[in-house]
């Protein structure tokens, strides 16, 4: 089990231009993903107001995927995990916003699902592809 959990961690070999792609995009997405969740993050449990369908304990994972993800992916620090907490809190969005709430794909100033479906395929791609040897996990995991 320790075995597939550090293999999962590992980082692959990218050259330095492909890892330092990797860095700036981290760095743009987790910074978004840090102040989408800020706000979340002071009231964890009931950011979507008193009457929310949403149980608190899943404000608090969205809560804590958002900002705690967005300082992992900046940090490349339990990166796989982080992403994988993004893409299921980015799917519910997108299908919050996509088929319960029948928002657009894109709109005008209004609700739409196109930022959260573009994060959803964004924590696809980190997951497929690691951090990049810029990264904390690197230095834990090693290299595969």
């Amino acid at each position: 089990m320790v075995t597939k959990l550090k293999s999962f961690m590992r980082v692959q070999s990218y050259s330095d231009l492909q890892a330092a792609a990797l860095l700036i995009v981290r760095i743009i997405v987790g910074v978004a993903m840090i102040l989408h969740g800020w706000g979340k993050i002071q009231n964890p449990f009931g950011w979507m107001g008193p009457d929310a369908a949403v149980p608190g304990i899943f404000q608090f994972l969205a809560a804590l995927s958002e900002f705690g993800g967005g300082i992992a992916l900046v940090l490349g620090l339990l990166f796989r995990v982080a992403s994988l907490g993004l893409i299921f809190t980015m799917l519910v969005a997108t299908l919050l916003h996509a088929v319960v709430k029948g928002d657009p794909f894109v709109s005008m100033g209004g609700p739409s699902y196109e930022l959260a479906l573009v994060y959803f395929g964004i924590s696809i791609m980190f997951l497929a592809t690691g951090p990049g040897k810029f990264a904390l996990d690197k230095m834990i995991f090693g290299s595969k």
